[in-house]
């Protein structure tokens, strides 16, 4: 079940060690897609397209700056030339900052929000084209535990409001594209064992797991399975829909 042979998969943000996106990707791979790692590191790129093929997967590296619309049209083109279709966007890029709205600026909002949102945007639209001629996609989003219960980790406020503006921009494409074969749906990690948890103040990581009805963070893999499965063919009946992956921190 699950298999995603035949299927070219775009994964954003999956040059980085210290996120979910490799894991993703690598999880894709595994599960027989053709993997495009888009990012901005291009030593990370050629990381994570290294992991891959000696996993035994198929990778393609290609740098992209999300909060461009050249360099997203760019690499949609490059892909539909080197493999002939896309099938799977994985809409991981995104970006965090720790400040309350009293010592926020403008410019703070604007970063957040030009990759969380408006890059997942334009890598969204870029691909619904070619979705829409082979009557066939899966779009998955990263939003956040955050976008839900306002915060309480890593993000401050225009974090949550950015994880939150993905979820209702997915909902309402996923109207838009439904009869069009493509599903839209979003996945809602609460924390997870990246290296990014691990800089967090031991007294503050205390209070964050104690807030876990499991106990723990989640791990990427976890993440990147459920990812994998609304990538699926088996998940065709599924769209405009959120999964929350939090061992419970927040239930709704």
């Amino acid at each position: 079940m699950f298999k995603l042979d035949n299927k070219v998969a775009i994964v954003t943000g999956s040059g980085s060690k210290k996120g979910i996106g490799r894991t993703i990707a690598l999880t894709l791979a595994e599960q027989g897609a053709t993997v495009v790692v888009a990012d901005l590191n291009l030593d990370g790129i050629a990381d994570t397209v290294t992991a891959i093929k000696e996993a035994g997967g198929t990778a393609y590296g290609v740098e992209l700056n999300v909060t461009s619309q050249a360099s997203v049209d760019t690499m949609v083109e490059e892909v539909l030339s080197e493999f002939g279709r896309i099938d799977i966007l994985i809409n991981n890029a995104g970006i965090s900052q720790k400040v309350t709205v009293e010592d926020m600026t403008i410019e703070d909002i604007t970063k957040v929000f030009n990759v969380n949102m408006f890059g997942l945007f334009l890598c969204t639209q870029a691909v619904l084209k070619p979705m829409k001629e082979q009557k066939f996609g899966r779009i998955v989003s990263l939003s956040s535990v955050s976008a839900k219960r306002g915060g309480g980790v890593f993000g401050g406020a225009h974090y949550s409001a950015s994880k939150a503006a993905v979820l209702g921009f997915s909902k309402n494409l996923a109207r838009e594209v439904a009869l069009d074969g493509i599903t839209v749906n979003c996945v809602a990690p609460g924390l997870v064992n990246t290296d990014i948890w691990k800089l967090l103040p031991e007294e503050l990581a205390s209070n964050v797991i104690a807030g876990i009805p499991m106990g723990r963070p989640g791990e990427t893999e976890e993440i990147a399975a459920a990812i994998a499965f609304l990538a699926s063919e088996e998940a065709s009946y599924i769209t405009g829909e959120e999964i929350d992956i939090n061992g419970g921190s927040h239930m709704d």
